[in-house]
């Protein structure tokens, strides 16, 4: 989006999102106007986008650019009536647009970012695809920060405890490291450094698993320690990016809350199963610490995340705990910046 203002600076940036991420976008500077567009299934469903069409249609833009590319966003770019309509060329869909974009269906060694920006050549927009100039934004919000410091002091952390914020699940079954991985990461930082608190986070999607690590981790230490392994509750996606920005270091798996954290200049430990860092990597100024582990090469990966081939999520369980906590004290260790970018750790 700030690519797009920088080419069009008088123009007037309507963005169409679908509620669960909204707050992503909701405080974007880039952005005129923020369109939340529900989705309801079925009948129901189609005559909403429908009308939603007729309300897009009657704005009267220039341009549309479908940078998502399902079936949904190919209708209500088509409906959207633009004179100029930018999407990939995909079977069965390619004519809903007036320029197309190949799209190989193989999934290949280079940054969905980059995927994507050759949308924007397309649509007419020179800039080229720069981590620095045009990072991943997502602003803070106000009104969180407050709300969220004062539930990490009820949670027990002190202002000179350093705080790393780890979250534990994903909305794809295929990006979950084993919770009993989870537990041993949070219990050897805790255990390592007297001066550090870990905060759990869990998603809707697997809403308890923050409470079971918590459990576990805190069995595992004394007292004391225990006490360092924090329970503070669900967090919105506005209030994760306020306590991203209170944290010493981020530590997730390749979902929503890794790329919500790259926001920040936190440094991160990100955990690759099926996905690629070259493809899913924080997309940030290299300066800022961010640390990739994964579990190598492997046949299977990176993978179309439908059907585990091996069956026993290889890419997942071989990511040991050690290498994480070694990439977290690489990390916690260069905090509050660097000016390098941490190599793929194995």
């Amino acid at each position: 989006m700030h690519a797009i203002r920088r080419a069009f600076p008088s123009a007037h940036l309507t963005y169409i999102v679908e509620p669960a991420a909204a707050p992503v976008v909701a405080r974007n500077p880039h952005i005129d106007e923020l369109i939340v567009a529900p989705r309801s299934r079925g009948i129901r469903g189609f005559a909403t986008d429908v009308a939603l069409g007729r309300r897009l249609k009657a704005k009267s833009f220039d341009l549309a650019i479908d940078f998502h590319g399902g079936p949904r966003a190919s209708l209500l770019t088509w409906l959207s009536g633009a004179r100029v309509r930018v999407g990939y060329e995909i079977a069965a869909r390619a004519w809903m647009y007036t320029t197309r974009v190949a799209r190989p269906r193989e999934l290949r060694r280079r940054h969905s970012v980059e995927n994507q920006w050759d949308l924007l050549a397309a649509a007419g927009v020179a800039a080229l695809p720069s981590r620095s100039e045009f990072p991943v934004e997502m602003p803070v919000a106000p009104d969180a920060v407050s709300g969220v410091a004062d539930r990490l002091a009820r949670a027990g952390l002190l202002p000179m405890q350093r705080l790393v914020v780890v979250h534990v699940s994903a909305g794809n079954p295929f990006r979950r490291w084993p919770l009993e991985s989870f537990v041993s990461l949070a219990a050897s930082l805790v255990r390592a450094h007297a001066d550090v608190c870990v905060a759990l986070t869990s998603g809707p999607s697997d809403a308890d698993a923050a409470v079971r690590v918590i459990e576990q981790a805190r069995a595992a230490l004394d007292r004391d320690a225990g006490a360092r392994v924090l329970s503070a509750g669900e967090f919105s996606l506005a209030e994760l990016r306020a306590l991203v920005d209170r944290a010493a270091l981020f530590i997730g798996g390749d979902s929503g809350p890794l790329h919500i954290a790259a926001t920040s200049r936190v440094p991160i430990v990100g955990l690759y199963g099926p996905t690629l860092p070259v493809r899913s990597a924080p997309w940030r100024a290299e300066r800022f610490v961010a640390e990739a582990v994964d579990a190598g090469e492997l046949p299977c990966r990176p993978c179309e995340q439908r059907v585990c081939a091996p069956g026993d999520f290889r890419c997942l369980t071989r990511i040991d705990a050690a290498a994480v906590v070694a990439a977290a004290e690489r990390a916690l260790g260069d905090w509050p910046g660097s000016a390098r970018r941490g190599a793929t750790s194995r």
